[in-house]
């Protein structure tokens, strides 16, 4: 199965300018060169010059603890993938609602997977600090989510 891909024309908001619709562009192509493509050297080269601050606390800071974290995740779930349900623009924030899953047969089943929500902060046309909230929606998910977060790879605190 293909991975998803992400289709900003159906998230964008009639209210939003063309800087608004700029930063939210730059979050969905983060997320789908990272999450659904794992294009990790695009991502490297395209995201990669600046500072990264990294709030979630399991993956350490800059786009190579991304990177590290996500190539961990798809070789225990190759199916990973992220389907983004909104976009959110406010000011040098962008945040994203996508529903996440690790099985391609649970795609589009609200009932499995995660509920995520992503917080950018941009600064210079780039993605300067990052902030997450993870729900597992089943019970495994729930349980996976329980056993896999504990290690502190970053001191910069959830807020």
């Amino acid at each position: 199965m293909a991975s998803p891909k992400i289709k900003l024309s159906n998230l964008v908001k009639s209210h939003w300018n063309e800087t608004d619709t700029q930063k939210a562009s730059l979050a969905v192509e983060f997320v789908q060169l990272l999450m659904n493509d794992n294009n990790f050297d695009q991502v490297l080269a395209r995201f990669g010059k600046n500072g990264y601050k990294q709030h979630n606390q399991t993956i350490a800071d800059g786009i190579e603890g991304v990177i590290t974290a996500i190539k961990t995740l798809t070789k225990s779930a190759p199916e990973f993938s992220y389907d983004v349900k909104h976009v959110f623009v406010d000011g040098d924030y962008v945040i994203l609602h996508s529903h996440v899953t690790l099985k391609a047969k649970h795609r589009n089943n609200p009932k499995q997977g995660f509920n995520i929500i992503d917080s950018w902060r941009i600064e210079n046309n780039d993605l300067v600090e990052h902030w997450d909230a993870v729900q597992g929606i089943s019970f495994s998910m729930r349980l996976y989510a329980l056993l896999t977060g504990g290690k502190i790879l970053n001191r910069n605190g959830i807020f």
